[in-house]
């Protein structure tokens, strides 16, 4: 068994075979056979998979050609089969799977394969997805899908690790993760960790540390010196609204405009005090989608905010909502169009995604936007 600690590049126990597949060699065949089982007990009806022990036949059929890998056979109820090369871990990091995919910058890959292991993240499953490679955890996370003979299993395990108290937490969230997410999201050109540090207003400790954990989870890439070489504001926009959704951001209050939002808006010119604009009116300004029903604001001051704009408080026909935010780096980037102020588009992109409704549509049409506009909205 691998132990998760040491699962490097240049540490695996790595067999390439002949048609340069990558597999990893497991001495102790009890994870395997686990999660071998596991993937029995969500396959249809008829289907069989068997873990084959070291040294049987190809999946070309040719006895001529054995390996010393293990492999999965899946066999369908009309007897075609097909062999899924296997590797396992006791603990696979999100950046690892890149070299199960293509070890050390090569072309081949585990082409189809199946990762087995106790237990993936969320992050870790979603790299794996990326990539092609199918994975079963113990807790019942499952996906399988393999073209000849056709078969697609999924299933949802345990969305926590069981025994994650025995290793000190690892979290993203808190007001000081989403400054600092913001500079890195935001930013084009990766900064050094002082300067990201003082950007973000935390200090260059905690910068290390949350690049670390962004570093295991593929989120980012850094030289062996540590230097920031590339961030995958995408994936980093998903995981802070994983983290910290927009309910968390501050204190939340709801008003009605007996007018309604199109004259409120019309009025934001005039308003005192800072404010931004966000969700569904922030994301029209980029990527229109469809009319906005709840105009959501940050402000300071809610109560003076709806005072000036004669908003009535109210728990139902609510148009409108008032949040104070807990930091202010959701005003960061903030920008005027006809005299109303809106939230940078990876603000409301984030707030858009742990929104109720169709907020996470939204957020989608936005992040196509700003995938196909980066050199507009990144500085």
């Amino acid at each position: 068994m691998l132990p998760g600690h040491i699962l490097l590049p240049w540490m695996c126990n790595l067999l390439i075979s002949d048609n340069k597949k990558l597999t990893i060699r497991m001495k102790n065949r009890g994870l395997l056979q686990a999660g071998v089982d596991k993937l029995r007990q969500r396959l249809p009806r008829d289907w069989q998979v068997e873990l084959l022990p070291n040294g049987n036949q190809s999946q070309s059929g040719d006895p001529t050609l054995a390996d010393e890998t293990s492999r999965v056979r899946l066999s369908a109820p009309d007897k075609r089969w097909s062999d899924l090369p296997v590797a396992g871990s006791t603990h696979l990091e999100p950046r690892m799977v890149r070299f199960l995919a293509d070890p050390a910058g090569a072309t081949a890959a585990l082409d189809p394969a199946l990762v087995i292991a106790p237990y993936l993240s969320g992050p870790t499953r979603m790299e794996l997805r990326e990539k092609g490679i199918g994975y079963v955890d113990l807790t019942g996370n499952i996906w399988v899908s393999v073209r000849k003979p056709g078969l697609y299993v999924e299933a949802i395990g345990a969305d926590q690790e069981p025994n994650r108290e025995d290793r000190p937490a690892r979290t993203l969230k808190g007001q000081k993760a989403g400054g600092l997410f913001r500079v890195l999201i935001d930013r084009k050109t990766p900064p050094r960790v002082r300067a990201l540090a003082m950007e973000a207003g935390v200090d260059p400790g905690y910068v290390s540390r949350v690049l670390s954990l962004l570093q295991d989870e593929a989120l980012v890439d850094r030289t062996p010196r540590g230097i920031l070489e590339r961030v995958d504001w995408e994936k980093l926009i998903r995981r802070w609204a994983q983290e910290m959704p927009f309910v968390k951001r501050g204190t939340l209050a709801t008003y009605i405009d007996p007018r309604g939002l199109a004259a409120l808006v019309g009025r934001l010119g005039a308003a005192t005090g800072r404010y931004a604009v966000t969700g569904s009116m922030a994301a029209n300004q980029w990527a229109p989608l469809a009319p906005t029903r709840l105009l959501t604001i940050y402000t300071d001051d809610a109560a003076g905010f709806a005072g000036t704009l004669g908003l009535r408080p109210t728990d139902t026909g609510t148009n409108v909502m008032l949040v104070e935010p807990k930091d202010d780096y959701v005003y960061r980037g903030s920008s005027l169009r006809d005299g109303v102020s809106y939230v940078a588009p990876s603000q409301a992109a984030a707030d858009l995604l742990s929104s109720p409704g169709r907020g996470p549509s939204e957020a989608e049409e936005l992040i196509d936007w700003m995938r196909q506009n980066e050199g507009v909205w990144r500085a």
